[in-house]
């Protein structure tokens, strides 16, 4: 078998460069003439595109949706309840700053008085 392969290497003529230099050539223009073939199958209409993109961001998006942890009935009105609170005592404490700065105000005016 390997003699029969040698015989048949022997009685090929080897490749000039310049015939290994034309091959070269043609194998890049052939690559090129595929990749503009397929750059011009990818062209589509800009609407299709679109809308193949939003199907993919839905279908991703309800995919990481299914991922969430949602809260209980009990963990949201403990968190409505902490939120309500928080919100009850910043404004008190507002309330009561512009209570303070009004009365040295009113102080700093009946100075000038």
């Amino acid at each position: 078998m390997a003699k029969e392969n040698e015989a048949l290497k022997s009685s090929r003529p080897a490749k000039t460069e310049r015939q290994k230099k034309l091959d070269r050539r043609n194998e890049a223009i052939q690559a090129r003439r595929n990749a503009a073939k397929k750059s011009a199958d990818k062209k589509e209409n800009w609407f299709v595109r679109v809308w193949k993109r939003l199907k993919k961001w839905f279908r991703e998006m309800k995919s990481e949706l299914k991922k969430v942890v949602w809260p209980t009935k009990k963990q949201t009105l403990n968190n409505t309840i902490v939120a309500c609170a928080v919100m009850i005592v910043t404004g008190v404490v507002l309330w009561a700053f512009d209570q303070v700065a009004m009365l040295i105000v009113d102080f700093l005016i009946g100075l000038g008085a």
